[in-house]
Order: C-alpha cells, then structure tokens, then sequence
C-alpha cells in the first residue's frame, strides 16, 4: 500500500501547500481520503484525477471537501466526455449541503459526477482489493477517521480529532497512523484537534510502527513537531509534506 500526502495543512494553506488530501494506493486501486483546497492541483502531479476509484470525506469543513468542485469539473468535461459518475462517500447531509451554493444547473452537474454514498460507523467499504472503514471521532458531528486495509497492511487517517481514547481499538494492528497535530502546545485541549504530543500518545499507545504527522497549523514548527511527538513515541515519525509518498508494508 503506498501512501501518498497532497494536503497536509491546517484550515489554511500556507507557501506551497494545500489543504487535507492523502492518495492511498494499492493493487490497482486509487482512493482519495479527503479533497481539500489545492488537493487536486497536486494529485495531478501523481495521476489522472478521473483515473480515481473513489473519493472519501471525512467531515463537513470545507477545508477537507472544497475540491470535489474541481473534480465535479473534471469529470463532467473529461475530453472524452462525461464520465460515470465516481463513487464519493461521506457523511449524511453532506453531499446536499455541497449543491446548496451551486446555481440548479451546478447542483445538477455535480449530482452527475458522483455517486454519493453515506459513511456509518464501523461499516467497512470494499473498493476493488481496498477496504475503508470509517470510525466516529470527536470533532464536529459526524466526523469519521478512515482506515484502509488491502494485503495485510493497514493504514489509518485520523481526520480531524480532539484526543480520543476510543479510536484505538479502531487503529490497533494499523501499521501507520496518520494523524491530526494541528495545534501548537499553546491552544492544547481549546479547539478539537490534537497536539502532535498528543498525537504521538495515540500512537504509543494504539502500538503502530510509523506515526505520520498532519494537518498542522500553518505557523506550528514542523521540526519541533516531531520531536514533540518522538518525545512519547519511540517508533518512527515523520512530518508529512506535500507530494511525498511511502509504501506500508
């Protein structure tokens, strides 16, 4: 399984960044988890973007979907026409809340580049050799960290959460974590994300190999980031950066 990063910012991109987007990969299948701004400008540096095999949102914050616009774009005006519509999960409500700011012909069009289906908790997903199985997290409601399982490995995308003894039974046996680290130390436990301190207890104590380090706050010192994190966490951590990629074995 190849884990590539698009978007690893926080509510805002900084230079050169975008907002949350991750490309997971395995076999022959392509599922993107979360479709942030500048999340597709990025992606088509990796692959085609209508060559995807599904979409996945994890929650209502447009930093995490305001890209399925753009996708919308390239589906419906392929230079081979109209493709058929691409698989787009997420949760209940979202998909009509997106049409609400398109003209009707806009929400039409984006109702004819997706087949929107609705996230539940605990109910798994088979995309070709891929599985995605959403979790609720404590965020805004409903928020659903992803993970993804194909050929023995696992992965799991966090979303954005505030600390959460309950996801580790979800994450148990992942062998990377890919997790929210968007505050700084000042603004622990004031907003629903987590510190990457608090991160990296996550992953202490779910057992994972590598700890992934996202969705950081534009002015947050990645470098003190990890340490931070390493500081609890004695396996690997890495601070994710835009277009980087590594395999899960």
């Amino acid at each position: 399984m190849r884990l590539t990063f698009l978007g690893t910012a926080a509510s805002y991109p900084d230079a050169g960044r975008a907002c949350a987007g991750y490309l997971v990969q395995a076999d022959d299948v392509s599922v993107l988890l979360d479709c942030g701004n500048g999340v597709l400008a990025n992606l088509g540096c990796v692959m085609d973007p209508t060559h995807l095999d599904a979409v996945f949102i994890t929650h209502a914050h447009v930093d995490h979907f305001a890209d399925v616009y753009a996708l919308q774009a390239a589906l419906r005006y392929s230079p081979q026409g109209p493709l058929p519509p691409l698989p787009l999960y997420l949760p209940d409500g979202l998909f009509e809340h997106m049409g609400t700011i398109l003209t009707e012909h806009g929400a039409r069009e984006l109702a004819e580049a997706f087949q929107a289906h609705e996230l539940s908790d605990g109910e798994s997903v088979q995309v070709g050799s891929m599985c995605i199985t959403p979790h609720l997290v404590p965020h805004i409601d409903p928020t659903f960290a992803l993970c993804a399982d194909s050929g023995g490995t696992r992965m799991c995308y966090t979303s954005d959460t505030a600390p959460y003894v309950g996801v580790h039974d979800a994450i148990r046996g992942a062998q990377l974590l890919l997790a929210d680290a968007t505050l700084p130390v000042l603004y622990e436990d004031r907003a629903p994300h987590m510190t990457p301190a608090q991160a990296g207890t996550l992953a202490r104590d779910a057992g994972v190999e590598t700890l992934v380090l996202t969705h950081l706050w534009p002015t947050v010192d990645r470098a003190g980031a990890a340490l931070d994190a390493a500081a609890i966490f004695h396996g690997r951590v890495i601070v994710a950066e835009e277009l980087a990629w590594i395999d899960i074995d």
